[in-house]
């Protein structure tokens, strides 16, 4: 496709109209934010002639782009699936279909948890903005691939394989789950619905369970990584792999639980998982070290607090969970709304939105990878840009009701 690119088209702006024919004030404007930003980003991988999908900066500050196989590989492709819903126009459409299809070899992973991110996130938004037949079939398989990880005597999906010298091997871990798990359970709901087989929707809900029983504290925080014997399913360990240390509050991680209770409420109705959510929510937002433009350090724990990185990437996924329980109908839905705004107005500032042309045409600036690895510390990623615009078209849906 020859897409010509234009700082007449960077700068349109994009009037999105609610009911009645109010502007929404915010919204429309982050949108024409993101989609000068991204304009840039496809620019650039169109005048490469290459299928590329950006992750992040590398030290040296060119963009990093992944493979298929990466963890990550989805978040690009459901961006511009966003950037084709929250503006309206069809020029993204071809563009979210090439780059979501350039991945589709990843429904037969099987080797990581993470093909839920990675299928859900292109192939599912994809599915739902066209109905598009084909895309249902790569979201089975991709869940027949996810559910080859489950193992019956513990109940969970197992997360990383541990094999030969690896890190997790190092660990002395058998089967490790990490809460980021919980994200891809909504593959399972999703596959359960369009095949009709009621194994994914099994598999989701007691993997869903064991992590509600095994993950959490007292006070509603979880651990990162919970390791269970493969033979009788008891927890060996309890522990952290990218968090500060094993009992402190890896933020990421509390906002894949509230994220991924709060999806799990929603395809069940059981309460239980709200509860959860809703658990997790509090504990964040009552925390003594949040800051007070919410965005949180990279673990609540951290050291050397206000002198840490800040993860934007965890803000963001919060405030789309937010946006979502703020259309339950349940007593706290109005507090959800208005803190998720408070967020996305943090966000929206100049502390984390990067100036047009920078941060490697990235939308936010300021996320955090793995500092106990030493990797993508203080830099763009592209789930922190793909939870902010879900957080947008969520925010934009509430309030043109």
């Amino acid at each position: 496709m020859n897409f010509k690119w234009s700082l007449t088209i960077m700068g349109f702006i994009v009037c999105v109209m609610c009911g009645g024919g109010d502007l929404y004030g915010q919204v429309s404007t982050d949108v024409v934010q993101a989609r000068q930003q991204l304009d840039l980003a496809i620019g650039a991988i169109e005048k490469s002639g290459k299928c590329l999908n950006p992750v992040t900066l590398k030290p040296d500050k060119s963009v990093y782009y992944c493979g298929y196989a990466d963890w990550r590989s989805g978040f690009f492709p459901g961006s511009v699936w966003y950037l084709y819903e929250l503006t309206g126009d069809e020029r993204y459409l071809p563009l979210a279909e090439k780059y979501t299809e350039a991945i589709q070899k990843a429904q037969y992973l099987t080797w990581h948890h993470d093909i839920g991110f990675i299928i859900n996130c292109s192939f599912g938004n994809g599915l739902r903005l066209t109905g598009n037949k084909g895309y249902e079939s790569v979201m089975v398989q991709a869940a027949k691939s996810l559910v080859t990880r489950f193992r019956p005597a513990a109940k969970v999906i197992q997360s990383w394989d541990v094999n030969g010298n690896s890190w997790q091997s190092q660990r002395g871990w058998q089967c490790p789950v990490i809460i980021d798990n919980m994200m891809n359970l909504e593959l399972l709901f999703e596959a359960t619905k369009l095949s009709g087989d009621s194994t994914y929707y099994r598999v989701a809900v007691e993997h869903a369970d064991r992590t509600l029983a095994e993950h959490f504290r007292s006070d509603g925080s979880c651990y990162h990584v919970v390791d269970y014997d493969l033979k009788d399913g008891r927890v060996r360990y309890k522990q952290t792999a990218q968090g500060f240390s094993d009992e402190s509050i890896w933020s990421r991680g509390q906002a894949w639980a509230i994220y991924g209770f709060t999806v799990c409420y929603r395809e069940t109705k059981q309460r239980k998982y709200l509860d959860q959510a809703l658990k997790t929510l509090v504990m964040m937002r009552d925390h003594p070290r949040l800051p007070k433009d919410l965005i949180p350090y990279w673990d609540m724990d951290a050291p050397q607090i206000p002198n840490e990185p800040r993860d934007v990437s965890s803000a963001s996924c919060i405030a789309s969970a937010l946006y979502e329980l703020a259309t339950f109908d349940i007593p706290e839905a109005k507090q959800c709304k208005e803190y998720a705004d408070r967020i996305l107005t943090s966000l929206a500032t100049s502390q984390y939105r990067a100036a047009l042309g920078t941060n490697g045409n990235f939308i936010l600036m300021h996320s955090v990878g793995s500092i106990p690895h030493k990797s993508e510390i203080d830099v763009p990623l592209n789930y922190a840009d793909y939870y902010y615009l879900e957080a947008l078209k969520r925010k934009k849906e509430i309030e043109c009701q």
